[in-house]
């Protein structure tokens, strides 16, 4: 399946994060808590060695996260307009893509992403995350979405039977494989990268969101409270270039998607490039 791709966006046309490349409607107030109604059930959310178990029930809370979320699906909405069709009735099932996320975390860009997708398989390390995201599913404000399938699995082998929604099924492939701020974490890029070419359909796609390392500046996208599970100050462009074609990727495009402005140590505001990468694997690949 070859995807239609929107042209580069104009670096030089980038703006703040009061007026952003890409704009959509925030479907969150800033001070409303997606997860509100569900935190009586996470009451004793065991603490770990993952902060992001230890996070999970109040991720959703940050504004700067779920800001970029926004960003990133209006990203891959112009990158791949057959979404939208889907979305808007203008595609039959037969064309509706089958979405792998990975790093789902509690499902900010799974459930912004689900209403373009036929099955959406989010899957993420963190036990927290993954709880959080099945209870928002199990709550009455997400009743209707019934496309997403939650997986809590360390995704090494893209044949990893987890993958499965029945026992009795095959492993599925994607049609287009989605993460966004999660690179940075994982140790093993190289490894994952693999992994989701793996993970696709022949000519399947990945678009991977995530900040530009751009210098010593990058460091303080974190403040150093958080530096637990920060495997890399954002990414290099061309090191990801070379990486994507290493792992089989072709059409291997990694382009600066938008800049936000982000709250850093010290009082002051940092500006950081988000940088989009894109690959298909080949027929035969």
């Amino acid at each position: 399946m070859d995807f239609a791709t929107a042209p580069s966006p104009n670096p030089s046309s980038l703006a703040s994060a009061d007026r952003p490349y890409h704009t959509t409607t925030n479907p969150y107030p800033h001070d409303f808590n997606p997860n509100a109604g569900i935190m009586s059930l996470l009451p004793n959310l065991i603490k770990s060695d993952n902060r992001f178990d230890d996070e999970a029930a109040s991720w959703d809370l940050n504004p700067f996260v779920r800001k970029s979320s926004q960003q990133a699906l209006a990203t891959i909405l112009s990158h791949y307009p057959q979404l939208q069709r889907y979305r808007d009735g203008q595609a039959d099932s037969s064309e509706g893509l089958d979405l792998l996320e990975i790093g789902c975390g509690t499902g900010l860009l799974s459930f912004l992403i689900a209403p373009y997708a036929k099955h959406l398989t989010a899957v993420d390390t963190s036990h927290g995350m993954i709880t959080t995201l099945k209870q928002k599913l199990a709550s009455a404000s997400h009743t209707g979405t019934t496309n997403i399938f939650p997986v809590c699995v360390d995704l090494k082998d893209p044949d990893d039977p987890a993958l499965r929604q029945n026992p009795q099924d095959i492993v599925p492939k994607f049609d287009l494989v989605v993460s966004h701020l999660v690179l940075h974490h994982v140790p093993d890029l190289v490894g994952m990268l693999s992994t989701m070419h793996g993970c696709l359909k022949e000519g399947g796609s990945v678009c991977l969101t995530d900040y530009e390392d751009f210098g010593p500046e990058a460091r303080k996208f974190h403040p150093e409270s958080k530096m637990q599970g920060v495997e890399r100050h954002g990414i290099k462009r061309t090191w990801m270039e070379e990486q994507m074609r290493g792992a089989g990727f072709e059409g291997v495009m990694v382009e600066v998607g938008w800049v936000m402005e982000k709250d850093i140590e010290g009082g002051e505001v940092g500006r950081f490039p988000f940088l989009v990468c894109q690959g298909r694997r080949g027929s035969g690949s």
